[in-house]
């Protein structure tokens, strides 16, 4: 069966960026009008100085977010009712970007991703995570025109929001596995090429581990490139498949269940663990490499009790029954989800 790949046409990776952003976004939006899309703390730190910088070549209109993302697009969708724009402008974090990525798909205009923190591979895929009746999802979008990653910019958050990128980059160790299995049991298309770039943005990240727990100078730039290749994967493959499976759905059941969850790669992270060891791999491997980085590596850590962890395995085959992983295979009972939380060393 065909699919369709999509690549962003420019990526720039580098230090004081602010006018090679205003460069990208005027190519991508030909001189019309731009939204820039951003939240307050992005706005004050980057970009308030980008949007002048983009001023100086066309008319810039601003919306900072402030509500959930299925409000913010409501607002956004009437913004773009009454005006046409050449594209819009993600600055800021996971939201920001996933906001900005879905309202310049619906407007049918380019989007350019400046992410300011390094949280998840959202900054430079096709994907978006939004809400149905108040349950998180993934959907495609489109893949953004264009990257630009200020690294100047993304060192300064916290390490917490690198950790989290960590976590959602060594999910890709059981994504590939999870979809190799689904083509072997249902058939389903698999693309070698888009699963090692997956999987090399999981490798590298083993390797560097430390480095990055360290805060080493340019380990912020080894995992913003590790999320930027991870949406390629996604891209080349026309899907999530290469960078989502068993340990994504559990991700997303967590955040079902709870009111307030951890960061999407955080839970990601710990979930890689027990989904590692259901394909009975190298699960300490995972385990390893997220405490050196100091991102959590068990429940306590992640702030998630054992009965609710439990409940999330259960439920992750069917928040995607047509998505075949390890967990539709072996259907778990909850005295298995917990003997594998102590196998683990989780619980």
């Amino acid at each position: 069966m065909a699919h369709v790949m999509q690549l962003p046409n420019i990526v720039i990776i580098g230090r004081n960026l602010k006018n090679r952003v205003a460069e990208v976004v005027l190519t991508a939006s030909g001189g019309q009008p731009v939204l820039i899309i951003t939240g307050k703390t992005a706005y004050s730190i980057y970009g308030r100085s980008v949007s002048e910088a983009i001023a100086e070549g066309a008319d810039v209109e601003v919306h900072s977010i402030e509500n959930e993302i299925s409000q913010e697009l409501d607002i956004i969708h009437k913004i773009l009712s009454k005006r046409r724009f050449g594209a819009v402008v993600g600055i800021g974090g996971g939201r920001v970007i996933d906001v900005a990525k879905a309202s310049a798909h619906e407007a049918g205009v380019r989007f350019v991703s400046v992410p300011t923190v390094a949280s998840h591979d959202g900054i430079a895929s096709p994907m978006v995570s939004a809400m149905d009746n108040n349950q998180p999802y993934s959907r495609m979008a489109s893949m953004p025109f264009a990257i630009v990653a200020d690294i100047d910019v993304i060192e300064k958050a916290p390490h917490r929001y690198v950790a989290s990128g960590c976590g959602d980059l060594v999910a890709k160790y059981t994504a590939v596995r999870d979809w190799r299995l689904s083509h072997k049991v249902t058939g389903e298309y698999f693309g070698d090429y888009a699963a090692s770039l997956a999987y090399m943005s999981a490798e590298i990240i083993f390797r560097n581990a430390k480095k990055i727990g360290e805060r080493r100078q340019d380990s912020v730039r080894t995992v913003v490139e590790a999320l930027i290749s991870a949406g390629v994967a996604m891209g080349i493959a026309g899907s999530s498949r290469p960078c989502s499976g068993s340990e994504h759905l559990i991700c997303h059941a967590l955040g079902r269940l709870m009111e307030d969850p951890p960061l999407h790669g955080e839970r990601c992270g710990v979930s890689t663990i027990f989904a590692a060891l259901a394909h009975k791999a190298a699960w300490k491997k995972v385990k390893a490499a997220l405490s050196s980085i100091g991102a959590p590596s068990n429940l306590s850590e992640l702030g998630v009790d054992e009965q609710t962890f439990v409940k999330a395995v259960i439920m992750a085959p069917d928040i995607r029954p047509d998505r075949y992983t390890i967990l539709h295979k072996l259907r778990l009972a909850e005295s298995d989800v917990r003997r594998m939380l102590r196998e683990a060393e989780l619980s």
